[in-house]
């Protein structure tokens, strides 16, 4: 029976502590794959602490691979190499990259005016807290006036590189020395460094579909790029290593669009990957983080990492506005000697007044408990659309995928016209939403997906669409009729 000596969690929370006990027992051997854990009654009992408990640890190790479950048999330990070895059997072509591929993401309708805009990131604006974000500032205004006015230090002010550490040691479970933190206007800005630093004359590959914008600003400073598909436990290995690339560009704990979760599996043979070879790096783009509403929020890249090739990247875009060009990377240490060694010439890219006014904001607590703020208000918002969806005139003839975490979910629709057809009957009603074929980077492979996550066979391209549902800034209110609208469109 398993041990765990709870008397050693320090401030975690009884989940916190059994889950990291458990994954520990998983790396280092002590439970070894394939091997068949106790029920949760059963442990909970041995352990003294509640089925909850067990259910909650449980369930966070399931969502990052760690433990698999069977119906009416139990849990049991993933298989997986520990050292993260690479398998064999991933195969599939790598999609070449071309600028009339990407233009396709583009909105025709950028113009029109829509009941309801799922391609928008945006949040309600009387969600922002206006008054608190005005004290604060005011307060940065009076006391920090001095300070205001010197020049800041090109990877943002320390107060603020500070309050991050602190806020992604809690969090995220992140280990990192502020001056690891440099701070940028966007995640434009630091993808620009990035490029400066590691050079162009590689290939960086991005994720297929993926996030075309990202292709974009790379092309854009002279670097080639190779798209590498997915299946459902993400980016595939053995395609990345065909495709030559030095750096890959990842979205592993919360895939956009699909919304898939990497594995640990797969999180170990992608960092074994990043160290077979020098000069490999792996960008991990951790949006949206905040917003996981069935369990714990997914550990990152950076903290399995032992071989400081991971670059994390997160943005205060989703957690505060669309507005505010607050983004932020960790580098590992080795590449911030380089960074200050080469890129040192440049000044900061944030107003001091901004960073020192988020850096209070975030210091007294108003980040954490808007945060909190959000993450209900999203999952109200989250599970009202999806129940009145689910008990529509509709619901025979949708299915929804990856919906708990993150704010996006895959809508995929059974009708008798094409993906474009509906598309635009959709738009006609005043529902704007991209479909997920847009993604990709060839139109050939869109199709793939649904054999990945959990729909299973690939649809009939005549009569199946899939939807990106980005719910964020619609209004709870408005529900029934986008649903109804829906309805209308079929």
């Amino acid at each position: 029976m398993i041990t765990i000596d709870f008397s050693k969690r320090g401030n975690l929370s009884l989940t916190g502590f059994l889950y990291q006990s458990l994954k520990q027992q998983i790396l280092d051997g002590t439970l070894k794959p394939g091997e068949h854990l106790p029920s949760k009654r059963s442990l909970a009992q041995h352990l003294g602490v509640s089925v909850i408990t067990i259910e909650n640890a449980y369930d966070n190790l399931i969502a990052e691979g760690y433990i698999y479950s069977i119906e009416k048999k139990g849990f049991f330990v993933e298989e997986f190499n520990a050292a993260g070895e690479i398998a064999e059997k991933q195969s599939a072509a790598i999609i070449p990259v071309s600028e009339e591929n990407t233009e396709k993401t583009g909105n025709p309708a950028q113009t029109q005016s829509f009941f309801a805009d799922f391609t928008k990131n945006a949040i309600a604006a009387n969600k922002f807290p206006f008054n608190t974000w005005a004290k604060v500032t005011k307060q940065v205004l009076t006391r920090q006036s001095s300070q205001l006015l010197a020049t800041q230090n090109m990877q943002g002010c320390p107060a603020l590189r500070q309050a991050i550490c602190q806020h992604l040691k809690s969090f995220r479970n992140i280990e990192a020395d502020y001056d690891q933190i440099i701070i940028g206007a966007g995640s434009e800005i630091l993808y620009n460094f990035i490029l400066q630093l590691l050079g162009t004359n590689h290939i960086y590959a991005v994720e297929n579909p993926g996030y075309h914008k990202i292709y974009k600003v790379f092309t854009s400073l002279g670097a080639k790029c190779a798209a590498i598909n997915i299946d459902k436990s993400g980016i595939l290995i053995n395609q990345l290593e065909k495709s030559n690339a030095r750096t890959v560009h990842v979205t592993p704990s919360h895939h956009f669009p699909t919304g898939i979760v990497m594995p640990i599996k797969r999180r170990l043979e992608l960092l074994a990957w990043a160290s077979a070879a020098p000069s490999r790096y792996i960008i991990e783009d951790d949006y949206d983080s905040e917003f996981r509403f069935m369990s714990r929020p997914i550990e990152p890249l950076f903290v399995t990492d032992r071989n400081s090739r991971v670059i994390y990247m997160n943005t205060f875009t989703k957690s505060l506005a669309p507005s505010f060009r607050i983004s932020y990377m960790v580098l590992p240490k080795p590449l911030l000697a380089l960074f200050k060694q080469n890129l040192n010439f440049y000044s900061s890219t944030v107003s001091a007044v901004e960073q020192f006014t988020l850096a209070s904001f975030i210091n007294q607590g108003f980040f954490s408990r808007h945060v909190i703020k959000m993450k209900n208000y999203y999952r109200s918002v989250r599970n009202f659309l999806i129940a009145e969806l689910q008990n529509s005139k509709i619901k025979s003839q949708i299915e929804i995928l990856e919906e708990n975490s993150g704010l996006h979910f895959l809508l995929n629709i059974k009708s008798g016209k094409s993906a474009s057809q509906l598309k635009e009957d959709l738009a006609q009603n005043g529902i704007n939403a991209k479909l997920l074929q847009e993604y990709f980077y060839s139109s050939s492979d869109s199709s793939d997906f649904f054999s990945l996550p959990k729909a299973g066979a690939a649809p009939d391209a005549k009569n199946q669409a899939a939807f990106v549902i980005n719910y964020s800034g619609i209004q709870i209110e408005d529900i029934k009729q986008i649903v109804q609208r829906i309805e209308k469109s079929l």
